[in-house]
C-alpha cells in the first residue's frame, strides 16, 4: 500500500512550500476530505433509499456525515491556527 505521502507529493510539496508543513498537510487532508465528499454524494445519486425516496441510502448518508464533520474540524483547526498565527505576529510585532 503506498503512503498518502507518496500519493500526494506534488499537493503537499506546493501546499508546504507555501504554508509550512503542518498547515500544508491540512489543506491537503482537506481537499482529500472535499473530494471524498463529492465521490461519496455522487454514488449516493444512484443508491437511492427505499423508505425516503430522494435520500441516499443510510450507509451512504453516514458516511457523508462523517466525511462532513471531519472537514469541519480540519476547517476549524486551520482557522484557529491562523488566528492564533495573527495573534502572535501582532504582538511579537
Amino acid at each position: 500500500m503506498t503512503s498518502p505521502f507518496d500519493k500526494h507529493r506534488d499537493a503537499l510539496e506546493h501546499h508546504e512550500t507555501m504554508m509550512g508543513a503542518a498547515r500544508g498537510r491540512l489543506a491537503v487532508a482537506l481537499d482529500l476530505l472535499t473530494d471524498s465528499l463529492a465521490l461519496v454524494g455522487q454514488h449516493g445519486v444512484y443508491c437511492r433509499s427505499e423508505r425516503f425516496p430522494g435520500k441516499p441510502r443510510m450507509d451512504i448518508a453516514l458516511v457523508l456525515e462523517q466525511l462532513d464533520d471531519a472537514k469541519q474540524l480540519v476547517q476549524s483547526a486551520m482557522e484557529e491556527w491562523s488566528t492564533n498565527s495573527g495573534t502572535s505576529k501582532s504582538s511579537t510585532d
